[in-house]
């Protein structure tokens, strides 16, 4: 399965910031503009992203930017992402949780030794790091 998140308008920063922090690749980064959509959006929405895809190791992750009057704020769910180790894992933690919020310091749990945690990156979208 594959996770499609929705943004207000700031889909293509935060597919950026993904990229970098997972160490991943975009591999689409699809515009309004020049589709048969860009004339159901207002001319200043144009610029925004339809259709975006990121692909980090074995996994991908989509997303767009929701149309104006679309967006509903992300809730009931978490990106879930395991890294091989604790270290790797709190390097990811941290640079998802700056500017956002923590719901679970990223530490040494029961089923999770090296670490896990729960956050909200500055996009809105809600994070579980978890180490093996």
């Amino acid at each position: 399965m594959t996770p499609y998140l929705h943004f207000d308008g700031t889909c293509e920063e935060a597919f950026g910031f993904y990229a970098k922090v997972l160490g991943g690749e975009i591999l689409v980064m699809m515009r309004h503009e020049g589709t048969p959509a860009a004339e159901h959006v207002p001319p200043e929405w144009r610029g925004k992203i339809i259709h975006a895809r990121l692909k980090a190791g074995e996994h991908v992750m989509m997303g767009s930017d929701a149309p104006p009057g679309h967006f509903a704020p992300m809730k009931g769910f978490s990106v879930s992402v395991h890294p091989e180790t604790g270290a790797e894992g709190k390097r990811i933690f941290d640079a998802l949780a700056e500017g956002g919020s923590v719901q679970m310091p990223f530490q040494p749990t029961f089923w999770s030794t090296q670490g896990f945690g729960m956050c909200t990156d500055r996009f809105g979208v809600p994070w579980m790091v978890n180490c093996p």
